[in-house]
């Protein structure tokens, strides 16, 4: 009988232990957990960084069309500052919405 009791308590240790080790596993400070919300997170940071990427790729180009050709300041310029050459005639043209116009 003593054999027996050994063994039981043996296996109770062992599962105690078991249910501590899976306990830590899933919800300890290095948990499963928080491996998968620090994965989701690192995703979500390398599609940022990707964003960035491309964004600052497209601002290089820009640059270097500004550094290398007067046609995209022409242009910059006509666009956002309104520029007109000498000669040329400016018309503008407004859109009307008559569906929310009141009258």
């Amino acid at each position: 009988m003593a054999v027996r009791l050994k063994q039981m308590i043996f296996l109770l240790v062992l599962g105690a232990i078991t249910i501590g080790l899976q306990a830590t596993f899933w919800f300890g400070k290095n948990s499963y957990t928080t491996l998968s919300q620090t994965e989701n997170q690192i995703q979500l940071e390398r599609q940022h960084n990707l964003s960035l990427e491309n964004r600052n790729d497209l601002l290089k180009a820009e640059v270097l069309d500004l550094q290398t050709g007067d046609d995209t300041m022409e242009e910059r310029a006509r666009m956002e500052l309104g520029m007109v050459k000498e000669g040329e005639v400016f018309y503008r043209i407004i859109e009307i919405n008559l569906e929310n116009s009141s009258g």
